[in-house]
């Protein structure tokens, strides 16, 4: 690994980047209708346990990431194996919302333009930024974080000045019951995007302050949480439910209905801007990740000898990985959070704690008898 060291504070502005990242493009949650806010609610609180493993794994290993520990738990072949398949995990998910960032901009921005391109932009942007290393990464998400704060403020501002927030939209609550909500929360909600902060256990190691890591963690995901929240409920009350259910990407819809007098209007640049900030975090991270995974594990000793074969794998799959943005953004929404994100973010994770607990108690119990 790299001999670095962020803050706590970088270490939260990452976690809200990476779940603000695509998050706030497509509304999650919308299958509760006008519940979706306490269906993310539900998801949020779930993902809250789940970081008590990941964070109680860590602190066994404080000084290894996931793809070292790993072995030390299952075992030398197992654990290997294991720590490849989380590698190409961490590749797929960057490679999805590579997808998703090329599929906003040929949609809202650049009709014309190919998605090739415009991927390839990104990918060589995220080359170079890791290729200085982890630390910088890390300070510019500082930056990043106040301006997208800045924005987020200036827009809703100008959705309650523009007159186009309707309370009603939210009316009435738990109108089907409580069925759709949790159905909505869980898995959907759960992994998408909250337990995506398993990519953290890559990075974890790298914080300067080992006690800070299960409160700073905590409060990024609740703080996040509450800006997805707030951000979906601005979305249902400027568009209504229906709207948000069938637009591809509601924040874009939603701007563009801010008009103020005649000269205050077409701010969808505000919310493009955001966008592809939070996308940038959320893949370079994952990226990021995959690549330290592989490096670890094939015992290469810099991690950017990788990095361009690697960025150039996910450039290309991202392009050929659906055919369209309807299919991918059903099998994003449909196949991934059952078949993919819960193995990996909640099954083999539950399987690491109990192994670690019982190998923490036979081990307590072998040094209480030696010592009688």
């Amino acid at each position: 690994m790299e001999k670095i060291k962020i803050t706590p504070f970088q270490f939260f502005t990452l976690i809200v980047l990476l779940q603000l990242g695509s998050a706030i493009v497509i509304s999650p949650g919308v299958e509760a209708k006008q519940d979706a806010w306490l269906a993310i609610l539900f998801g949020l609180s779930g993902s809250i346990v789940l970081f008590l493993i990941y964070s109680y794994l860590y602190h066994q290993f404080p000084k290894l990431s996931l793809t070292e520990y790993l072995p030390k738990i299952l075992g030398k072949y197992l654990g290997w194996f294991i720590g490849f398949l989380y590698s190409l995990y961490f590749l797929y998910i960057g490679t999805r919302i590579l997808r998703d960032f090329g599929d906003l901009l040929v949609t809202a921005i650049f009709p014309e333009t190919p998605l090739f391109i415009i991927s390839l932009l990104m990918v060589l942007t995220i080359v170079y930024v890791i290729s200085l290393g982890f630390e910088v990464l890390s300070r510019t998400g500082e930056f990043y974080l106040l301006l997208l704060m800045f924005i987020g403020f200036i827009v809703n501002f100008l959705f309650i000045m523009s007159g186009e927030v309707e309370l009603e939209n939210f009316l009435p609550v738990l109108g089907e019951g409580w069925m759709p909500v949790v159905s909505a929360a869980f898995p959907s909600l759960l992994t998408f995007p909250f337990g995506e902060m398993i990519v953290f256990t890559m990075i974890l190691p790298y914080l300067n302050n080992r006690k800070a890591v299960l409160k700073v963690g905590l409060i990024g995901l609740v703080f996040s949480g509450a800006l997805i929240i707030f951000a979906t409920m601005m979305n249902i009350a400027v568009l209504g439910v229906d709207i948000v259910d069938r637009a591809t990407f509601p924040l874009l819809s939603a701007i563009s209905k801010i008009r103020i007098g005649e000269f205050l209007e077409r701010l969808d640049a505000l919310a493009v801007i955001s966008l592809i900030v939070g996308m940038f975090f959320k893949i370079t991270i994952f990226i990021y990740a995959g690549v330290l995974g592989t490096s670890i594990l094939f015992k290469v000793d810099k991690f950017q000898k990788l990095l361009m074969p690697i960025c150039i794998i996910v450039l290309i799959s991202s392009v050929s990985i659906a055919e369209n943005i309807t299919e991918h953004l059903r099998e994003g929404l449909e196949i991934v959070p059952k078949y993919i994100h819960m193995p990996f973010q909640v099954y083999i994770p539950l399987l690491l704690l109990v192994i670690t607990v019982i190998k923490n108690k036979v081990s307590g119990n072998q040094q209480d008898k030696s010592k009688n």
